[in-house]
């Protein structure tokens, strides 16, 4: 499996899009199409990054009934797109019928991983507002365990996590990690963040990188310097 960094492109518009890409002369970043951005530009936006060469994670977090999740993965599946998520909290018979939908009549489909605990969720948040007493890596590590068991490669996880999901769910099960910033950056919203050089030493094999790239006064620089920390 070849480890890459991801670029959360969290733009509202595919003016602001694509005149981030443009500023790309050499390199064709693997690609975070999230909420914001499919809502206001849709398939036609994801039919032109893909034209432009790039890999596309299409970041929409399914959560639903499973027959719902099922039919949602197939019409996801014609999209051409090389990686998609859902939320393990939905449950073994969401994700099973979520592999089943996205699976082609060729049997190819897309990467299918599996969000555990968002990285803006705290061990106080969990306990207050979602009643759930137990401490966040047992939580994150079972959600893991019930995703390998359900058929999917990988789960989105915070990076201080990424280790831990390898030793519960084997080295070749996906790690893919938000709440990465380089240092000295702000953290923003977000609670369990490190850097893309800690990121690959606690294990994970893809980081995702917002503001730290996006929001960067020279964003190519900043996204080759997170690359040099992560693959270097």
């Amino acid at each position: 499996m070849n480890k890459d960094v991801i670029i959360a492109c969290d733009f509202n518009s595919k003016e602001q899009l694509f005149d981030f890409l443009d500023k790309f002369k050499e390199e064709k970043p693997y690609l975070k199409v999230g909420m914001e951005l499919f809502y206001a530009g849709g398939i036609e936006i994801v039919k032109e990054i893909k034209k432009r060469g790039h890999k596309i994670f299409l970041d929409l977090k399914l959560h639903d009934i499973p027959n719902t999740v099922k039919k949602a993965m197939a019409v996801l599946s014609s999209f051409d797109v090389d990686m998609v998520n859902l939320h393990a909290s939905g449950g073994s018979q969401m994700m099973k019928g979520a592999i089943e939908g996205l699976t082609r009549a060729d049997g190819t489909r897309p990467l299918l991983i599996a969000v555990t605990q968002l990285t803006s969720t705290s061990q106080e948040m969990m306990e207050s507002e979602l009643l759930i007493e137990k401490p966040i890596d047992d939580v994150v590590m079972s959600y893991a365990l019930n995703a390998k068991n359900s058929g999917l490669d990988g789960v989105v996880c915070s990076p201080l996590e990424a280790g831990k999901v390898h030793g519960a769910c084997g080295e070749k099960f996906i790690t893919v990690t938000p709440g990465i910033r380089l240092a000295g950056d702000a953290v923003g919203d977000q609670k369990r963040v490190t850097t893309p050089a800690l990121a690959k030493e606690i294990g994970s094999d893809f980081i995702v990188v917002g503001r730290s790239i996006t929001g960067a006064e020279d964003p190519v620089s900043a996204y080759r310097k997170c690359v040099k920390e992560f693959l270097g």
